[in-house]
């Protein structure tokens, strides 16, 4: 068994309910996500609604109303690899941009905070990394470590994570943080499926999960099981909010001009053209600018709150936020992941632009607290957090010792 980090299973803690707003959501989200069932019912009330005296006022409203309810958690992920160039392209698309750029150091002790349905899990960090986050630090959307290994969240609807075992569990977001903090490549991450799962009752994700060597895959949780796609089973580098197989299926001979009706296969389409057209052509457009037109191209308006490309071969993560659109750039060499000194955090929605090391600050649950308090109100309406679950996830980073 591969254990690449060093772990000991606890047992059960007293219950805390973290993240499980975010984990659970209690399926909301189904409402999100319009099915080919619900396009055709669309089609249906649009031609009724086309004799109506109102017409014109109620097609624009329902439109309106779809296009929001579609676009919503429409999350878009890619790998581009030429010529020794790695570079990972992510838009987060969601109700809430509030968030925060976080360090996270080597060498913590950490145990995972408790699920309804399994044991803690307990580790030493032996990787530095750099993360986006929400709802609290230790529980990110996504990020990168100092070994190269980038790991992406997206919405899936059908995922059915596995069943109470003997496994350790852990929610969607700290699974993140664990990959990050343990493994140094896409083999480990799929690696610990053996040791720990995701909580049977977590929001419904996939993952794009990429690493220095090239290496990357799709990691899914279809009828109670870990599926992963990589290397031939990975034709397109590409994940969007439609399982891995669906959407290959879905854009089979499509040419890059051609559009879909579903918003996931149509971005996932859009982005497999211009990652390919990047493969084959001599095209002069550095790559990190043109991962960044590419986000431009399947961006959803003011749903896309973070647009996101990590330069995996330089240790390089770029990124810009909605109202913030300037491009902000942070280098793994400048900082310092040793549990000896502070983590650090930058507020992401803030005007300036290039280098912005200088401006991260000592990470504090005081200044981390607005953040997490804005991003929890933002998205009240489909998220569930109490003010003690609120707490909870603000004290949770009291209870990490350097090793």
């Amino acid at each position: 068994m591969v254990q690449p980090c060093e772990y000991t299973k606890t047992s059960p803690a007293p219950k805390l309910r973290m993240l499980t707003g975010v984990e659970k959501q209690k399926h909301k989200f189904d409402e999100f996500h319009l099915s080919q069932i619900a396009f055709l019912v669309l089609e249906l009330v649009i031609a009724f609604l086309y004799n109506l005296h109102d017409m014109k006022k109620n097609f624009a409203f329902i439109l309106i109303y779809f296009v929001a309810l579609n676009t919503s958690s429409a999350c878009t992920t890619f790998l581009i690899n030429k010529n020794g160039q790695l570079v990972f392209g992510r838009n987060y698309d969601w109700i809430t941009g509030a968030g925060m750029v976080c360090t996270n150091l080597r060498g913590l002790q950490k145990t995972s905070m408790k699920t309804e349905d399994g044991n803690t899990i307990s580790w030493i960090s032996n990787h530095g990394s750099i993360t986006f986050n929400q709802y609290g630090k230790e529980f990110p959307t996504g990020g990168m470590n100092e070994k190269g290994l980038v790991v992406e969240l997206m919405w899936l609807d059908g995922t059915k994570y596995p069943a109470a075992d003997d496994r350790s569990s852990l929610g969607v977001l700290q699974w993140i943080q664990y990959q990050l903090d343990c493994c140094a490549n896409v083999n480990e991450v799929i690696a610990t499926d053996k040791i720990l799962r995701i909580t049977s009752n977590g929001t419904p994700l996939h993952y794009l999960v990429a690493d220095a060597t090239g290496n990357v895959a799709a990691i899914e949780f279809l009828k109670g099981k870990m599926v992963v796609h990589q290397g031939k089973e990975l034709p397109f580098p590409v994940l969007t909010n439609n399982s891995y197989d669906e959407s290959v299926q879905r854009t089979k001979g499509a040419n890059g001009s051609q559009s879909f009706r579903d918003n996931s296969i149509d971005r996932f389409a859009k982005a497999c053209s211009m990652v390919h057209q990047f493969q084959l052509q001599d095209i002069n457009t550095p790559v990190v600018e043109y991962a960044f037109n590419l986000l431009d191209k399947v961006s959803q308006g003011d749903w896309t709150k973070w647009s996101i490309v990590y330069d995996i071969v330089n240790k390089r993560i770029h990124f810009k936020s909605m109202g913030y659109s300037t491009i902000k750039t942070i280098s793994f060499s400048s900082f310092d992941f040793s549990c000896l000194t502070p983590s650090k955090m930058f507020n992401i929605n803030q005007n300036n632009q290039g280098e912005v090391f200088s401006l991260f600050k000592p990470f504090s649950i005081d200044e981390s607290r607005p953040i997490l308090e804005t991003a929890v109100n933002e998205s009240s309406s489909q998220v569930t957090i109490s003010d003690k679950t609120k707490e909870a996830i603000l004290n949770y980073t009291r209870s990490i010792k350097c090793k």
